[in-house]
């Protein structure tokens, strides 16, 4: 044979299409693989199963850690909404220039609003006989008309007996909880009352109910009252002074910043802690149980994936004699492990696709879907009493669902390697026996 015409065949074997990474015919014998015939009915169903586990552990995926990161968002937004980001309490002393420091940290870069405050527990009843443990806070009415939480919130009646000062607000859970209507009258009771010869006396005192407000948090409706700063003082025995001062900050998660520029605003010694501080047991079991919820499920999408290597390895035993054609054809081992790696992943990248896309429309009704069931089951699906939240949160997070998608993605391209390279390495006499 000529020198010429070896160049040619060589020529012609590199111009040819299955010579050619994921070529058209690589890609064509992959989706021929894919159709379903009556005698590979079995390896079918396998591969919808694989691609229907997938599916499903992507959707449930990007549905329960849309939820939990909802869940995080809400619950810091209404903690934040009506506590302060920072609290600074004094360490040498009363606080008794508390308007003074308030003014100062209002001017501090950062800084949006400073609170003075006063809190105590009291034992709260209503004029049916029905009590309650009750958290008193006493805030002044031009800063409590700035807390958007509670003002824009107010259910029932108005802020005005609140200003003047002979009137409270509670919460709309804790106002059904009593039977209190806006108007009515609430009585609480103080451990810390008059003192007397013959000891300390409870402090038992009746308010008016000006208004009633919803912030959507359980716990918050049903515990909270609101009392102007001066009439707190006076119920609690600290005339003239206030607990703390709490200070509402532009960006929540920059409050390292802004201590010592509060420090030093105070010219006084102080003890600053953040909202991080008081909530750190909580949001540190949010943070865990969400981890722990990404890892026991991502199990499913594992053995959706296990599926497709069990499929691909049946379906690599049933076309024996189709590699070994391929294979005489002048396929090579590299071209036939690319055919059953791209039927194997397009069963996975179909299948994460399809999750996402059924994730998505999930959490974008979930309070719909959450209100048929009630109504299907008859009975209270996340009950706010127990849940905290009035509505079911779904905050879909793109870093983490492109997480997922390239996680699912992942081990389906692994899923598909073995079995692959099982074809790959079957010469055409070993394919025959194969069959």
């Amino acid at each position: 044979m000529s020198a010429a015409t070896l160049e040619q065949e060589k020529t012609a074997t590199s111009q040819s299409p299955s010579s050619r990474a994921f070529s058209t015919f690589e890609r064509m014998v992959a989706w021929r693989y894919l159709r379903s015939r009556r005698k590979e009915a079995f390896i079918s169903v396998i591969a919808g199963f694989s691609f229907i586990g997938i599916m499903l552990g992507v959707a449930t995926l990007i549905i329960v850690m849309a939820v939990m990161n909802g869940f995080r968002t809400e619950l810091i937004s209404r903690i934040l909404g009506i506590n302060g980001h920072m609290i600074v309490q004094p360490l040498d002393g009363p606080l008794d220039n508390y308007a003074d420091l308030a003014t100062k940290f209002s001017g501090v870069t950062g800084v949006t609003m400073a609170i003075p405050m006063i809190e105590g527990q009291t034992l709260a009843s209503g004029p049916g006989g029905a009590g309650t443990g009750a958290l008193v806070r006493g805030v002044r009415a031009e800063d409590l008309t700035k807390m958007k939480a509670i003002s824009d919130h107010i259910t029932a009646g108005d802020m005005v007996g609140y200003a003047s000062g002979t009137g409270v607000l509670i919460g709309k859970r804790m106002a059904d909880q009593l039977g209190i209507t806006a108007g009515g009258t609430i009585t609480l009771v103080s451990p810390e009352g008059d003192i007397t010869p013959m000891g300390v006396n409870p402090r038992v005192k009746s308010y008016t109910v000006s208004g009633t407000f919803e912030l959507g948090m359980s716990e918050y409706d049903a515990s909270i009252i609101f009392m102007p700063l001066e009439e707190a003082q006076l119920y609690f025995n600290a005339p003239g002074i206030a607990q703390s001062i709490e200070l509402f900050v532009t960006n929540p998660d920059l409050v390292d910043d802004l201590r010592q520029p509060v420090e030093d605003a105070a010219g006084r010694q102080v003890l600053i802690t953040d909202w991080r501080d008081r909530n750190k047991t909580f949001f540190s079991a949010l943070a865990v149980e969400r981890n722990v919820m990404f890892m026991i499920l991502t199990l499913i999408v594992l053995v959706a994936a296990l599926n497709i290597v069990s499929g691909l390895i049946m379906l690599v035993k049933d076309k024996g004699s189709d590699i070994a054609i391929l294979r005489t054809m002048g396929a090579t081992s590299g071209s036939i492990m690319r055919i059953f790696f791209m039927t194997g992943a397009a069963i996975g990248i179909v299948g994460t696709f399809a999750g996402v896309l059924l994730g998505v429309i999930v959490c974008l009704n979930i309070e719909s879907i959450r209100q048929f069931f009630s109504w299907l089951s008859g009975e209270t699906l996340f009950n706010p009493e127990l849940y905290f939240l009035s509505q079911l949160p779904a905050d879909m997070n793109p870093g983490e669902t492109i997480s997922v998608v390239a996680m699912a993605i992942g081990l389906s391209f692994l899923a598909t390697i073995f079995p692959a390279w099982r074809a790959s390495r079957l010469d055409p006499v070993q394919a025959l026996r194969y069959e």
